[in-house]
């Protein structure tokens, strides 16, 4: 199974390995303990290497919280982090540190992640790169309090998933890294991102874990990368995303038998790739997707909910597959980031829609037709089946909708004849439609103009002839009939 993370990393070549000694001193000095995050929340991977601002596109998108990507050595063999790997952008609060300032001012924070698909292929990913425990404890250490962050996510995927010496020096840094932190006085959690198959982790994913427990490392949270399965079939996402964490679940109870349901699902987290992922079509991830996994990771109660990636959140590619600026899919901008935002407050979203009707008036003269476009639309939650009915129209006015029912998003057209008898006037009809979750109206409003029936009559003259005499008379009669 092919599993690809679309990661555009800058490698620089000219890197200078920090001294040992340094690295210690700034990985243990002291500094206040950081805000521990909420036990939900949505944080979406920020593609660092973009020159944007993290803290523009947080408010721009809703999402408070942000994973970082990535963090990862310039050269193989150094125990040096950077970000992306570029010796320009080094762990300091000259890098992002006014960014995560305002995030935080803002009620949110971010996640670092050390690792990724570039890092893990060309030897840079920090544990993969660096044969020093100390020296990776050190790094996590200085990452900790140079951002004064609680949580370290570290991706691991491809060949650091086969690398047995780097996943082993990896888990003995998180632990030195924990028990460092608790004399510091400081809750520090470690996640795993790891690639994942529709039934669970792979077994190379498990060793991951499995070495963490011999190592005596805790790890807070798995999330599951649940896109890329590369098998050649056709993915129902929302629905692998479900059966891919019962999957890890079930794994994670026999690791950790000690853990009630509720710590195990509190210990799971979801990454998703929007729109079109590396694969193509068949792996594509919609966004009624993602309010069916909204509300199912609301319902399990898991930790981490997020995507790949930020920048990506925006319709500019359609039928683009793994574009790391956009999703591949027709969409508003942010309309991911949208449906998961909620996600920290832990809110569950309902269904619902609107109804509109357009153009919403027409004027016609008695005797004719007209017709209008009923537009159905998902404000909130999943599509669901709306039914169409018409109200309101007055004698000699016929209206109907067709189709009578529509999957909220579609449209059906609204028909109005009336009759040559029909009284001119303004009359408002109504389309309603009906769904699981309520109701919701348009109104479309018919102008009808002509002669008012009642309002002339025609003259009558019986006999309408006569003959007489000179010197006679005659008579007739005047009838008065309506029009």
């Amino acid at each position: 199974m092919r599993l690809r993370r679309t990661v555009q990393a800058v490698l620089t070549a000219c890197a200078t390995l920090a001294a040992s000694a340094g690295l210690v001193a700034a990985g243990t000095s002291s500094a206040q303990a950081a805000t521990p995050l909420p036990s939900r929340v949505f944080a979406p991977y920020f593609e660092s290497w973009t020159g944007q601002s993290p803290a523009q596109l947080a408010a721009q998108s809703g999402a408070k919280h942000l994973t970082m990507a990535f963090l990862q050595a310039a050269t193989k063999g150094s125990c040096t982090p950077y970000w992306n790997g570029d010796t320009s952008k080094p762990v300091s609060s000259s890098t992002f540190g006014a960014d995560i300032a305002t995030i935080r001012a803002n009620g949110g924070d971010v996640i670092p992640s050390f690792g990724g698909y570039t890092a893990d292929n060309t030897g840079t990913e920090l544990a993969d790169s660096c044969t020093d425990v100390n020296q990776i404890a050190a790094a996590f250490e200085n990452v900790i309090t140079t951002y004064d962050v609680s949580r370290i996510d570290l991706d691991i995927e491809d060949n650091s998933l086969t690398n047995s010496g780097g996943i082993d020096r990896r888990n003995k840094a998180i632990k030195l890294v924990q028990d460092w932190a608790a004399t510091k006085g400081r809750t520090i959690q470690f996640s795993y991102t790891l690639p994942t198959t529709p039934s669970g982790l792979a077994d190379s994913g498990l060793a991951v874990l499995r070495n963490a427990v011999s190592n005596n490392a805790r790890i807070d949270v798995v999330n599951m990368m649940t896109f890329d399965y590369y098998d050649n079939a056709t993915h129902d996402m929302a629905a692998d995303t479900q059966t891919s964490a019962q999957g890890l679940y079930n794994q994670l109870a026999k690791l950790y038998p000690s853990k009630t349901p509720a710590q195990l699902w509190g210990s799971i987290g979801i990454i998703e790739m929007i729109g079109v992922d590396d694969f193509g079509p068949a792996e594509t991830f919609t966004l009624a997707n993602a309010n069916t996994v909204y509300n199912w990771a609301v319902a399990k109660g898991i930790n981490t909910l997020s995507f790949w990636a930020l920048q990506r959140d925006n319709g500019g590619c359609p039928g683009t597959a793994g574009n790391d600026n956009c999703s591949g899919i027709t969409q508003n901008t942010w309309d991911f980031s949208h449906i998961f935002a909620p996600f920290t407050s832990g809110s569950t979203v309902n269904n619902d829609f609107s109804v509109s009707v357009s153009p919403n008036s027409a004027t016609v003269a008695a005797g004719s037709s007209t017709s209008a476009t009923v537009a159905t639309a998902v404000t909130a939650g999943s599509a669901q089946s709306v039914n169409l009915t018409v109200s309101g129209a007055p004698a000699g006015v016929t209206a109907t909708v067709t189709p009578g029912s529509v999957t909220a998003g579609n449209s059906a057209t609204l028909n109005i004849s009336t009759i040559s008898g029909v009284t001119p006037g303004s009359y408002p009809i109504t389309v309603t439609g009906s769904a699981a979750s309520g109701s919701h109206t348009g109104t479309f409003t018919l102008n009808v103009t002509g002669t008012q029936p009642g309002n002339d009559f025609s003259v009558a003259v019986n006999p309408n002839s006569g003959t007489v005499a000179v010197g006679s008379s005659t008579s007739c009669l005047f009838f008065k009939s309506d029009a």
